[in-house]
């Protein structure tokens, strides 16, 4: 037998309490319809709505046959209707997506998002990865030697401030910030622009940088996948002191201040500290996030 205070409805922070008639069913024995109707006669709207949840409900098993077969046949007719349609469209939007991925991973010679082939050519780096260019390509690029195929390039230079200061490449923009790298995918975009990135070597902070770029891209357009704001990015094979060593005439002071410089070793350490600042404050947002699910 089943207690009489389960049988409680709260109303409004009251308690209602059941007829006896109906507190000292027995469920030991198969259900009676006379005793179900009894049940649902006593029953308020709320107590109702708790046994049988609406589709907004974290519902149990069972609750869609029970919605279902309340609805008029018309109502179901439109539902079905509904849920064909949208299935009818499913599979074309999977089936792009599979042959873009299916393009992207038979021939790595496409840009990411499959739309055309990579502009410049490319050699084999220390990250598989990437797309790595050589030293004399982006100074083609620069020369505008390939004008009349992009329409537009950024060269983002990942170094610290003092090590931009002291030579760069002309024409190049210092982001060794993570804030600073998403400003970029606010600004607008044209077709057929490339942006390259590099550091000092192109060893770590550049790709690094890199790869931040282009998962905050994927992010960013997860709804248009494989669209992207920079489906076209380079890395500078051997970094700045690459280029300097082969190019510096395109460099602007004509000169390479490594980041180790003897002189900048307090800037090192203030640099270092405010870089790795923002990365320590993503992951404690992150770890928030993951703890509030």
């Amino acid at each position: 037998m089943l207690s009489r205070r389960l049988f409680d409805i709260e109303v409004d922070d009251e308690f209602y309490t059941i007829p006896a008639s109906v507190s000292s069913l027995s469920f030991d024995s198969p259900p009676v319809k006379d005793n179900a109707n009894a049940i649902m006669s006593v029953m308020t709207p709320n107590s109702k709505r708790n046994l049988f949840p609406g589709d907004d409900d974290d519902s149990g098993l069972g609750m869609e046959d029970h919605f279902t077969s309340s609805l008029p046949k018309s109502t179901k007719r439109q539902r079905e209707d509904d849920d064909n349609s949208r299935c009818s469209k499913r599979p074309k939007v999977c089936s792009d997506i599979k042959a873009v991925v299916t393009k992207l991973e038979e021939n790595d010679d496409f840009i990411a998002d499959g739309s055309r082939l990579h502009t410049l050519p490319t050699v084999t780096g220390k990250h598989s990865d990437l797309k790595s260019i050589t030293p004399q390509t982006l100074a083609d690029v620069v020369n505008g030697d390939y004008d009349d195929v992009i329409s537009d390039y950024k060269i983002i230079d990942c170094r610290y401030p003092y090590e931009f200061e002291g030579g760069h490449i002309r024409g190049a923009e210092n982001m060794y910030l993570h804030e600073t790298i998403l400003t970029l995918l606010r600004q607008p975009t044209k077709d057929k622009q490339i942006v390259i990135f590099h550091c000092e070597f192109s060893s770590e902070r550049g790709p690094k940088m890199l790869r931040f770029l282009r998962s905050k891209d994927r992010e960013l357009n997860k709804e248009n996948y494989p669209s992207l704001n920079f489906p076209e990015i380079y890395l500078l094979d051997g970094g700045y002191k690459s280029f300097f060593n082969e190019q510096p005439k395109r460099c602007d002071p004509v000169s390479y201040r490594p980041m180790l410089h003897s002189d900048h070793s307090e800037d090192l350490r203030h640099f270092r500290v405010k870089s790795k600042s923002w990365t320590f404050g993503e992951k404690r947002r992150f770890a928030r996030k993951v703890m509030k699910f």
